[in-house]
C-alpha cells in the first residue's frame, strides 16, 4: 500500500473536502499519509484528523517562507505538540533562497531551532530546500549531529542536482520525489530519480500543489500518488509493486513507525 510522505490535508483548500479526499486515497491504495501542518490552525486540525484516521500522521513547523511573520508565534505550539508525542516529524522547515519570502538569517535561525527541537524530541525533520543546499548542509553539519551521527531527515520535494542528492544520501537522509519528477522538462530530476538508492527513496504528492503531469491543472491530492509511483517504477525499470513496497517501508522507517 502506498505512503504519501508529504501532503497538506489541513490547508484550507483541502480541509473543506478532506473526508472525500481521504476516501479517494483509500480507494487508490494510499494507506498512510504524513500531513504537514504549517501554522497553529492547521496543526489543531491535523491533530483532530489523526483521531479520526489513525493512519494519517502529523508533522509541524513554520515553512521558511513564513518564518519572519509567523515563526515566533507558532513555535511554542509546535514544540508543545512535539513534546507531548503528538507529532511524527518536525517540518517542513528549511531554507528557500529562490523566493526568499523571509530573510535568509531568519530562515537559518528557525532551521537551527527546529533541528534542536527534533533532537530533543527524537523526531525526524522534514526539510524544504531550494537553491540553498550549501547552507542547509553546513547548518546540519554543525547543529544536527550527536555523537558524530546526523539526525534523521527527509528532504521533501527534492529538485536538486545529482551531486546534491548524493550529499543527502551521504548523511543517511531520505529523499522524497513529488509530481515534479513527471513534468516533461524535469530531465535532470528524472536522472536523479533513476540513481537514488531505492532504500533511501520516498514519494509524495505535496497536495494540494504540484499535480503530476497526467493531472496538470487539477488540485493535487494523495490519490494521485499512484501516477507518481507508476512513473518512477517505469523509469527505474522495476515493477509498480516493488516501488510501492520499498517507498512505503522507507517512509515507515523514516518516521519510526513499526513495519
Amino acid at each position: 500500500m502506498l505512503f504519501d510522505s508529504h501532503a497538506h490535508l489541513t490547508s484550507s483548500s483541502l480541509f473543506e473536502q478532506v473526508d472525500a479526499i481521504v476516501l479517494r486515497s483509500l480507494e487508490a491504495g494510499v494507506s498512510s499519509i504524513l500531513n504537514i501542518c504549517t501554522d497553529v490552525s492547521s496543526l489543531e486540525k491535523g491533530l483532530a484528523l489523526s483521531k479520526r484516521y489513525s493512519w494519517i500522521f502529523q508533522a509541524a513547523a513554520t515553512t521558511p517562507h513564513d518564518v519572519e511573520k509567523e515563526g515566533e508565534q507558532a513555535f511554542d505550539s509546535i514544540a508543545k505538540a512535539a513534546r507531548h508525542g503528538s507529532l511524527r516529524a518536525i517540518g517542513e522547515t528549511g531554507l528557500d533562497y529562490y523566493y526568499e519570502h523571509s530573510p535568509k538569517n531568519i530562515q537559518q535561525h528557525f532551521l537551527r531551532r527546529y533541528f534542536q527541537l527534533a533532537l530533543e524530541c527524537h523526531l525526524p525533520v522534514v526539510l524544504h530546500c531550494r537553491e540553498a543546499f550549501a547552507d542547509l548542509f553546513s547548518i546540519a553539519d554543525t547543529e544536527y549531529r550527536t555523537n558524530n551521527h546526523y539526525g534523521p531527515a527527509i528532504l521533501h520535494c527534492f529538485t536538486g542536482t545529482i551531486e546534491e542528492a548524493e550529499e543527502v544520501i551521504k548523511r543517511g537522509w531520505f529523499l522524497s520525489l513529488s509530481g515534479i519528477v513527471t513534468f516533461k522538462k524535469s530531465l535532470t530530476l528524472q536522472e536523479v530519480a533513476k540513481r537514488v538508492p531505492l532504500d533511501h527513496l520516498l514519494i509524495e504528492t505535496d497536495s494540494p500543489y504540484l499535480a503530476p503531469q497526467m493531472r496538470r491543472g487539477q488540485q493535487n491530492e494523495p490519490s494521485f500518488l499512484v501516477d507518481i509511483a507508476q512513473f518512477l517504477a517505469d523509469s527505474r525499470k522495476i515493477s509498480f509493486e516493488e516501488l510501492v513496497q520499498a517507498t512505503s517501508a522507507n517512509a515507515r522507517k523514516a518516521l519510526f513507525l513499526e513495519n
